[in-house]
């Protein structure tokens, strides 16, 4: 069986204010083609579809026409809701919609209902786990406490426990949306540390032929069976040097998995250039950055006026721009944003704890405030994103 996998598509996301919609469609196209040129027999898309919970009225008619289009193939689709998506909306109609090929896995009580497939060599059961908050999931898989990893394992029991009443030729694909230890994190993903230790053991998906894994932009393969395929955009300049891909995944009669990637459209390419401001505007190994969506990191020891419109005549499309002074310490040069960049936010509150009182560690029962201020915001997040408008 040959199997599509995708995942981040965050439809309605810009990059540094540049509309992303066109390139976004320019994606699905190419999707859709190489469904209809390679003979896919089911496309996979692990989570994040929508870049929030509300989506605008262009990402929801992106959706809208893709659903169509693979519909109008034949090809079945499995989605599910990623920590960025609202599993209630993007669930709506999923019944009425599963008729027509397109399955919606939202519900963290269906994770053990698969999607029945079937090919020369026997079934094929694809289980969804949509993105599970522990603090909004833990009750409903009978844990009193635990973070990512309990509520995911719970999940991945329960599919364990399904499988092994089904007959033994049963080959098993699970998509899934999470944090896998091993995992390497770009700078657009959404912190989902907060319900509790982000990372989960890549044991946690033993028994399983394929898992088709979202979260994480970059393409990356952890196991023959356990990859990611990454965003098919690049979403920041972290990701300036990532080849944006889908995996194009054989499933073997014996489970055994085979795959290779398929490049996705890149719009316009990213550049991060570092150096002064008269050697960016002048010097010729910048050339071809010229039409690139640029980060520029200025070494200028005084920080030259008019930097941006200066830039920008031989680099229209300069996004940010950033100091950095060569003969002094950067520290002090930098954002707050940029210093807290890529922290946790119970790390960040630790730190900023420890600057307004020297000396004095946050104890134990302080940090357990800080942990259930967290979680609490993020429960109450989660459920405002679901309320009816």
């Amino acid at each position: 069986m040959r199997l599509l996998h995708t995942s981040d598509w965050h439809l309605g996301r810009s990059f540094h204010r540049e509309s992303l919609h066109d390139a976004q469609r320019a994606f699905l196209d190419h999707l859709v083609a190489v469904v209809e040129e390679q003979r896919v027999d089911a496309v996979l898309v692990a989570g994040d579809v929508y870049d929030r919970a509300l989506p605008g009225l262009e990402a929801v008619a992106l959706f809208d026409d893709v659903l169509h289009r693979l519909a109008a193939l034949g090809v079945p689709t499995v989605f599910i809701s990623g920590n960025h998506d609202s599993a209630r909306r993007l669930g709506v109609g999923a019944g009425l919609i599963g008729r027509a090929g397109i399955h919606l896995r939202t519900d963290p009580g269906e994770c053990a209902v698969p999607v029945l497939l079937a090919d020369e060599h026997g079934p094929v059961a694809v289980y969804g786990l949509p993105y599970l908050e522990p603090t909004l999931v833990r009750e409903g898989f009978g844990l009193e406490r635990g973070g990512h990893a309990a509520v995911l394992g719970a999940a991945m029991d329960r599919v364990r426990e399904d499988l092994a009443a089904r007959p033994e030729d049963t080959r098993a694909v699970v998509l899934a949306h999470a944090f896998v230890t091993g995992g390497a994190p770009s700078d657009s993903e959404r912190d989902i540390a907060v319900g509790g230790v982000a990372a989960v053991p890549a044991s946690v998906f033993d028994g399983v032929h394929y898992a088709a894994l979202g979260h994480l932009h970059g393409c990356q393969t952890l196991a023959p069976h356990l990859r990611y395929s990454g965003s098919p955009l690049a979403y920041s300049f972290s990701e300036a040097q990532q080849r944006k891909t889908m995996w194009l995944v054989d499933l073997a009669a014996d489970g055994s998995v085979t795959a290779e990637r398929v490049d996705c459209p890149r719009p316009r390419p990213l550049a991060t250039l570092r150096d002064t401001l008269d050697a960016l505007l002048t010097d010729e190994k910048y050339a071809e950055q010229e039409q690139s969506w640029v980060q520029a990191t200025l070494t200028d020891a005084a920080r030259p006026s008019e930097p941006m419109e200066r830039l920008r005549r031989r680099f229209p499309h300069t996004l940010q721009l950033m100091f950095d002074p060569e003969e002094t310490t950067a520290e002090p040069s930098r954002s707050y944003a940029a210093r807290v960049g890529g922290r946790a936010d119970l790390e960040i509150a630790e730190g900023f704890l420890r600057h307004v009182r020297p000396g004095a560690d946050p104890d134990d029962d302080e940090l357990d405030w800080l942990q259930a201020g967290f979680e609490s915001v993020r429960e109450s997040a989660e459920r405002k994103a679901d309320l009816p408008r």
